[in-house]
């Protein structure tokens, strides 16, 4: 597993983040904030109109002021629920659109970014960003945003209110603050760092899990699942041991605050009842001044709750920013006018960072116009890699791809895409149906279109037996397709998108010895007079080809036609000659 992970933003490119998120939202962002603010002062009325009451029983006050009361009680919490209401709307809309966005710019960077990058970084790494983060954001702004409008406010006005009944209240209410912000200020010490551990842990459970399902078959045929099971546990427990932290922080933190409220209301009680036996005070006023503060006790609460729940946003939130500072792939925006598809490769070399030697070194070579090359070797010899470079997964560190003598680097990812088309052997099938699997490659494809892709691959009768033919579920929700199904598609989708260059990874090397003969035909069908490079399993698919190229550690050592290169009696001849030994009936299995 890769030790490389996307990056963590800094605080400044948070705030660039967050701005430019919330562009065009900033009017409603204020009319959310104004609305809650409202609907706190609409809050203030009952405990205030309480305190009243007590006095209006105290010195038998009149029936019609107690009722008046009674009303204005009413009046005041159906308004303030009614605020809330509206303000929390405004709020979610505000902030959903700007999540939205933020996942929008996440996904669409993912896709532009180069595939080393994101193999290296991890699925699993950035699955945990676009899901995980975004949800934990999600909630805590939704929570953060209308406490805090409605927090802030409550607590001054409470302040004042208190100060009106007394200045003394007021005194003694504050000496909570010391407490208080001790507590925060001894948790902010230690939370964001549990907080990016915490999230950390998940991307890398999130990582061995993602990749023992997408090699279920292998963990299965090599008995790895004890392996597997203990890498799974190993980080499962990492996450619980951090999980565990951050909780144990919480209650240290909330034991404090419990603290400060007891403080509080102790204070309180005893300014009353002096105010009270000195008779500067009555008992409904330190009635009122409880009340206050007891109504404080969820809004000094929430409030620094968002401090908790913020933390863990904005480790979340850095995590979704950090990825949008990665450089994007991009080319020069050109448009290559594709004439005769001629491709040819100059003096390309590439290399992982943890192999130590070039994977591919100084190859140079012509594919004309057309015509078909495929590329055999061992494994490992740089074959997929070199698919990878002309496909443009993987920017060469030297040397230059060309098509009809224009460098392919200079087209942004996109249109790159649309003029080389790759297969590879792992073909991805989109949960949905077979109509919008293939309208991927061609989105203005009509019906007939469709089918004619599908009869050239030959998968236009297994389709037409499906119940709901092109709209069929297929995926996880749906039907199974088989190896050689998926194949089918991989290829239908090249002939809709009908490339200038047709790029095949091992494209037939799924389907097993019972469809490899049927996926050639169809192969073949769709590279037809396509400039074609073929990544070839099996020397037939060579022995096919009009040139054939023999890759050993990076280099390109023998290249010409199959009968070229039999002729010669170098390492394809040997190939060719064992390979042909192992498929006669009287030969080695193999």
């Amino acid at each position: 597993m890769s030790t490389l992970r996307f990056p963590i933003a800094s605080a400044a490119e948070v705030r660039t983040a967050l701005r430019e998120a919330l562009h065009g939202q900033r009017r409603t962002l204020v009319l959310a904030a104004l609305v809650l603010t409202a609907a706190s002062a609409a809050g203030l009325v009952t405990p205030t109109a309480l305190g009243r009451v007590v006095d209006l029983v105290d010195h038998a006050g009149s029936t019609a002021e107690l009722w008046l009361l009674v009303l204005l009680m009413a009046a005041g919490t159906v308004l303030a629920a009614a605020l809330l209401a509206w303000g929390t709307v405004l709020a979610v809309r505000v902030v959903e659109t700007a999540l939205a966005r933020l996942r929008e710019q996440l996904v669409d960077r993912l896709l532009r970014l180069p595939t080393s990058v994101v193999e290296d970084a991890g699925a699993g790494d950035a699955v945990s960003r676009a899901t995980d983060d975004v949800a934990e954001v999600s909630t805590a702004v939704n929570e953060v945003l209308p406490t805090v409008a409605s927090a802030a406010f409550l607590i001054g006005a409470t302040f004042v209110g208190l100060g009106a009944l007394d200045w003394r209240f007021a005194l003694a209410l504050a000496c909570i603050l010391p407490i208080q912000l001790f507590a925060v200020r001894s948790y902010l010490a230690s939370a964001p760092t549990v907080y990016a551990r915490e999230r950390a842990a998940m991307a890398e459970r999130a990582e061995v899990v993602l990749s023992t399902l997408r090699g279920l078959d292998t963990v299965r045929a090599l008995r790895l699942e004890p392996r597997q099971r203990a890498r799974t546990a190993l980080h499962s427990w990492a996450v619980v041991t951090w999980s565990m932290r951050e909780r144990i922080l919480n209650n240290i933190f909330w034991g404090r605050l419990n603290a400060a409220e007891f403080v509080g209301m102790s204070a309180l009680l005893c300014v009353g009842f002096w105010l009270v036996r000195e008779g500067q005070g009555t008992v409904g006023m330190t009635t009122a001044a409880l009340l206050l503060f007891h109504r404080l006790f969820g809004p000094i609460g929430q409030l620094l709750l968002v401090v908790d729940v913020w933390q863990s946003a904005a480790a979340s939130l850095r995590r979704i920013v950090g990825v949008l500072q990665v450089p994007a792939q991009s080319g020069g925006g050109r448009t290559i006018p594709v004439r005769d598809g001629q491709l040819a490769l100059r003096g390309v070399s590439f290399s992982f960072e943890a192999a130590g030697r070039p994977t591919l070194e100084e190859v140079s070579l012509d594919i004309e116009p057309g015509r078909t090359l495929a590329v055999v070797g061992p494994s490992g010899a740089g074959k997929s890699t070199l698919a990878g470079v002309v496909a443009g997964l993987r920017s060469p560190h030297e040397g230059t791809v060309l098509l009809d003598g224009h460098d392919l680097a200079e087209l942004d990812p996109e249109d790159r895409s649309r003029v080389v088309g790759l297969i590879t052997q792992e073909t991805h099938i989109f949960a949905g149906t077979l109509r919008t699997n293939l309208t991927l490659a061609r989105e203005d494809a009509d019906e007939a279109r469709l089918w004619a892709a599908l009869e050239r691959v030959g998968a236009a009768r297994w389709v037409r037996e499906l119940p709901d033919g092109l709209d069929q579920v297929v995926g996880l929700a749906g039907v199974t397709l088989t190896p050689l199904q998926r194949q089918h598609l991989a290829l239908a989708r090249i002939d809709l998108l009908d490339p200038a260059v047709a790029l095949l990874d091992e494209a037939t090397a799924e389907a097993g010895s019972a469809g490899a003969a049927i996926l050639d035909e169809a192969a073949e069908a769709v590279i037809r007079g396509r400039t074609s490079l073929v990544i070839a399993h099996r020397l037939d698919q060579a022995a096919r080809a009009d040139t054939v190229a023999l890759v050993a550690d990076g280099r390109v050592v023998e290249l010409g036609s199959h009968d070229q290169l039999l002729t010669r009696g170098g390492q394809y001849a040997e190939l060719w000659q064992a390979w042909s030994l192992g498929r006669q009936p009287d030969g080695p299995s193999g």
